[in-house]
């Protein structure tokens, strides 16, 4: 920023609201709280301002325990880097300076498959999750001290504890052919968060997540085998639409993801391992984009 010279104003920081931007912390968490390939890996800049900046990777997955006895268990957990610009004043000169914010959250889910037709379950699902964002600012300027109060506090060394629950609703359709495999999922989730016990006063928030997702994968033999057993190729498409508190918050209403792979079968061994699949993904969206090389195993 430049200097001023005609015109003063108060000490502090410029368009700062500290609060406001903790809870767009604990929203951003948000698109990593649950298994969804379309925000694996994602990577944001604003070109212009440089502000803010945002990288953000997940790893996650769920399975149902048997037919037999249908409990689902899922997990996420996730990483973030958020690089907000701020711009610190002391009434005459306005300095811009960067606030490194690191985020890390995990996510469980517990739910139960009600069989509804033939290879189509119903799935509810409780959700509960944790999360902490911490700021490694380190300021050098000497006119940004603590006479900014608690905001300057926060960007230095301030932290923020969150605890989430929720649920989902899922419609999840199952078709296994030797010829092909088809899996197709529908999903609703909504998991509120709440900043929680040792959280800097400035950076306490609260923040409702929801999205609805779609994602379907299609497997099918190359003609190779190997282990004994037919190599598949594999094609993925996911989407996902950002509703209430998520819509807009990064500048898209949705992300979409394709996909391409291979899966190996050595369920012919006896191996613990049944299936190993590697896909390479493209996630897009409005001004966003995201790759990701994804590796999942099957038992």
């Amino acid at each position: 920023m430049a200097l001023v010279a005609a015109q003063t104003r108060p000490a502090g920081i410029i368009g700062g609201n500290i609060q406001k931007r903790a809870s767009g912390v604990l929203l951003l968490m948000g698109y990593t709280l649950t298994p969804d390939v379309t925000t694996g890996s994602l990577s944001i800049s604003d070109g212009e301002t440089e502000n803010p900046e945002l990288a953000m990777i997940s790893l996650g997955g769920g399975f149902t325990i048997s037919k037999s006895f249908p409990l689902y268990l899922e997990g996420t957990a996730s990483l973030s880097r958020y690089d907000p610009t701020f711009v610190a004043t002391d009434g005459l000169e306005n300095r811009r300076f960067p606030a490194k914010w690191n985020s890390g959250s995990a996510t469980a889910g517990l739910g139960w498959d009600f069989p509804i037709a033939k290879e189509i379950v119903l799935r509810p699902i409780f959700n509960f999750s944790l999360g902490h964002v911490e700021s490694d600012l380190s300021i050098a300027e000497r006119f940004i001290e603590r006479r900014f109060g608690k905001d300057i506090e926060f960007l230095e060394n301030g932290r923020l504890n969150s605890a989430g629950v929720g649920g989902s609703l899922m419609l999840d359709y199952e078709r296994y052919r030797p010829e092909n495999e088809i899996d197709i999922e529908l999903r609703y989730t909504n998991i509120y968060l709440q900043s929680i016990g040792d959280t800097s006063e400035a950076a306490e928030g609260a923040a409702d997540a929801q999205n609805l997702s779609f994602w379907s994968r299609w497997r099918a033999p190359t003609g190779v085998t190997m282990l004994d057993r037919p190599l598949r190729y594999v094609l993925e498409f996911a989407h996902t639409q950002f509703i209430g508190e998520l819509r807009g918050v990064l500048g898209f209403n949705s992300l979409s993801s394709l996909g391409a792979g291979f899966e190996l079968d050595s369920s012919a061994y006896p191996l613990i391992i049944t299936r190993t699949r590697l896909l390479g993904r493209y996630q897009f969206g409005e001004g966003v984009r995201g790759w990701s090389l994804g590796l999942a195993v099957s038992f």
